[in-house]
């Protein structure tokens, strides 16, 4: 039982990193809009098609943009935090019991 123990702590952890370094990169596009960048910069083009299928989908069902301000990547960044807050330490503690 042990296995799957640390097994599902490797995932938690894993996802921990994965939902921060996409934080990360929602916060780098947002900073990276109010400088009106290249768009055919070979990073600005990754940055956008690593956020636009989030961004679509939130702006799609809550359209926040008030008076040229788009708030969706602030949604989206809540909402990484709050998945970082809730399933990680969930993960962890699945683990631990069944250690």
């Amino acid at each position: 039982m042990f296995i799957l123990s640390n097994f599902i702590n490797s995932i938690a952890t894993i996802l921990h990193i994965l939902l921060n370094l996409y934080m990360w990169i929602f916060i780098i596009r947002a900073l990276i809009s109010w400088v009106s960048p290249d768009p055919y910069n070979p990073i600005v083009r990754f940055l956008y098609n690593i956020t636009d299928p989030v961004m679509d989908r939130i702006r799609r069902y809550l359209p926040l943009n008030f008076g040229g301000i788009d708030l969706s990547p602030m949604v989206v960044i809540l909402a990484l935090i709050f998945l970082d807050s809730f399933l990680v330490p969930t993960l962890h503690e699945l683990a631990m019991r069944l250690a």
